[in-house]
């Protein structure tokens, strides 16, 4: 399958091109079904969104067909609409995150049943759709006590908050942590977590609203970037010594500040790029600044094996059950108005999770 994309990118996460391969449509074995879904013919701005009919088949070797009662808005839906990331061949339904019902299953099938409340955060791509085939070994059960818009709004943001906070540097209590974008999806969720692990948060935010809407959700020291300098406040907080991680979603509009913000021996982790990819770096500069560690993880490769995925999800779902984080859809959009939805976040307009209901 011919990958569309920007000549010599590698695409970031292989296997899910891999399984974008999957049929979109659904054909009841009792009368023919139309579906609605979002597909993009051509990459560029959120009018390339257009709302059509789609079929849908039948659910094939590990397929379950689901029943969408919410889906999730996130920037990744953004790089795959203007061609930053590669898609899976044209046209193709955009969206890495939904829950709903299952309403048939195909061979082999062994974990899930009609019936089940299930939600997914990775896998294949297509969840612009109110009706759509997943991989089995995707998705996960829901727990009774969280609705489907709930998890719609947490699974690939608060699984990536888990892998970022538990493993890709594992936050211990003492540290003293900054992440950029606190008030976006992924950055609420962070911020209760590490409270909850016991940390400090610094968090980058761009008003006065966000910076409130942060500190209600754990970060003890909001920074507007917009008016401060979030390297001299990181390094008033820190007493000089500076942060041991930054969780950077900005990409390239803060990276090279942000390498300023670590103590010697720090990690920096890269995992968005919504103001634009990071220029080439030459890597002496990780020496220079101090012995730094730089990586680019993905949630893709954190949670590729299904056991990993199964207990990256049962955490979110212990600490979420608990109340230590609290999720919030603090928008919500027709799955129609898909093209208005990237309008809003593209522009900063949103905080916190978003929602598309079908």
């Amino acid at each position: 399958m011919q990958v569309n994309g920007p000549p010599g990118l590698v695409h970031p996460w292989p296997c899910l091109v891999a399984r974008a391969g999957v049929k979109i449509g659904w054909r009841s074995k009792r009368r023919e079904k139309l579906a609605k879904a979002i597909r993009i013919h051509e990459t560029g701005g959120p009018e390339v969104l257009r709302w059509e009919d789609v079929d849908v088949g039948e659910p094939g070797e590990g397929q379950v067909l689901v029943r969408q009662d919410a889906i999730g808005l996130n920037y990744i839906d953004v790089y795959f609409r203007t061609g930053a990331y590669p898609n899976p061949g044209l046209p193709f339904v955009p969206g890495m995150e939904g829950a709903g019902t299952v309403k048939a299953i195909g061979p082999n099938v062994k974990d899930f049943k009609v019936g089940d409340r299930v939600a997914y955060g990775i896998g294949a791509i297509g969840a612009y759709a109110d009706v759509r085939l997943v991989p089995a070994d995707r998705l996960v059960h829901l727990p009774d006590e969280i609705d489907s818009k709930t998890a719609a709004a947490m699974m690939l943001k608060g699984m990536t908050a888990q892998y970022l906070l538990r493993s890709t540097y594992q936050v211990k209590p003492g540290d003293t942590i900054l992440f950029h974008a606190a008030a976006g999806g992924v950055g609420l969720i962070a911020c209760q977590w590490a409270k909850d692990l016991g940390a400090t948060v610094i968090g980058t935010v761009s008003s006065e609203e966000k910076a409130k809407l942060a500190t209600a959700h754990g970060c003890d020291h909001p920074v507007i970037y917009t008016k401060d300098d979030f390297v001299k406040r990181v390094r008033e907080i820190t007493h000089g010594e500076g942060v041991p991680v930054v969780y950077d979603s900005v990409g390239k509009d803060t990276f090279m500040r942000s390498l300023e913000c670590l103590r010697p021996r720090g990690m920096m982790v890269g995992f968005g790029q919504s103001s634009g990819g990071v220029p080439p770096l030459d890597i002496g500069i990780l020496s220079q600044s101090g012995s730094l560690y730089l990586t680019r993880p993905t949630l893709m490769t954190y949670a590729s094996k299904r056991e990993d995925l199964v207990a990256r999800s049962q955490e979110l779902f212990e600490v979420v059950g608990r109340g230590a984080v609290k999720i919030e859809v603090r928008q919500t959009f027709p799955l129609k108005d898909a093209a208005e939805a990237h309008r809003a976040l593209e522009a900063r307009q949103t905080t916190g999770s978003t929602v598309l209901l079908p």
